[in-house]
């Protein structure tokens, strides 16, 4: 399962790392590719991913918002 979002906040590599770091923590995430430019984010699943836990993730990994 694939779930594309958007990140604001962002502004360097550093912020990239981080998001993806956390991101890849939830379980069931088997993949994260974030782009600086644009704020994408797209997280890849074996099963559906709660908004609320990628929310918290983008929030733990610094002052981001995602969209």
């Amino acid at each position: 399962m694939e779930s594309t979002y958007t990140v604001e906040g962002m502004t360097c590599g550093h912020c990239v790392a981080a998001v993806t770091e956390e991101v890849k923590q939830i379980p069931g995430v088997t993949d994260v590719t974030v782009v600086l430019e644009g704020g994408k984010l797209t997280v890849v699943s074996d099963a559906p991913v709660d908004f609320d836990r990628i929310v918290e993730a983008v929030a733990e990994a610094g002052d981001y918002t995602v969209a």
